[in-house]
């Protein structure tokens, strides 16, 4: 196990591991006990009662946070003639069609979101192997597949994130900045957290929510009270 620094073991003296805490006071632990100088990012990690073995126990979504992640991504659009204009006009940092797709093939990929017209998915689906493992696949059920690119372009800019959970069944998305008011983290914690109930598999059985922990980037995770935390 590595070794902690001074000021992380500082921070976990501030907090009682054991406790489940209501999310407004594991939140305000986070921010109290961040140990970094730079404005850490806090982040959900949620434990989920499902099989990640099984396709139809996957938990993928996306959502707008109210007060967004306090980081503006870089967007790609792919897209031609109306639609490129209209994703250009909505703030995209990248857009284009087949130009891009070269440009990526050859191992660029300078961008955290990509976002493509049905009508280009034949021609984006090529790209299958390097952008689905890096999570950068345009994909219907995250709204980023979509007609609507001014729209979708405008969310992502304003703090829509995606979720979706790894081969051990744990969901990991950021919801905002330490440095972000105690209420604007709570209501961005409520809403990820709808989301993620919203989102639960049927075919998903017995407790959903096994365990959530809220934690900065360089601080200690401080443990949630599953059963309230979308109260």
């Amino acid at each position: 196990m590595p070794r902690r620094g001074k000021k992380y073991q500082e921070a976990l003296k501030q907090i009682d591991r054991y406790e489940l805490y209501e999310a407004e006071d594991a939140l305000k632990l986070v921010k109290e006990a961040a140990p970094a100088r730079f404005d850490e990012t806090v982040e959900v990690s949620v434990r989920l009662g499902i099989d990640p073995r099984h396709a139809d126990q996957q938990v993928r979504g996306a959502v707008v946070l109210p007060h967004g992640t306090g980081k503006s991504r870089k967007v790609l659009v792919f897209a031609k003639g109306e639609k490129a204009q209209e994703a250009e006009e909505a703030g995209a940092d990248y857009v284009g069609a087949e130009e891009l797709i070269e440009k990526i093939r050859g191992g660029w990929l300078d961008f955290e979101v990509a976002v493509a017209t049905p009508d280009m998915m034949s021609s984006v689906g090529k790209l299958g192997k390097l952008l689905g493992p890096r999570g950068l696949m345009p994909n219907p059920k995250t709204g980023t597949v979509t007609f609507d690119v001014g729209r979708a372009v405008k969310e992502i800019k304003a703090g829509k994130i995606e979720y979706r959970t790894d081969k051990t069944g744990i969901l990991h998305a950021p919801i905002g900045k330490v440095s972000f008011p105690l209420e604007s983290l709570v209501e961005n914690f409520r809403i990820l957290m709808e989301a993620v109930i919203k989102a639960k598999p049927a075919a998903a059985r017995g407790q959903y929510l096994k365990s959530i922990t809220v934690s900065s980037t360089m601080g200690p995770g401080v443990k949630v009270n599953p059963q309230k935390a979308a109260g």
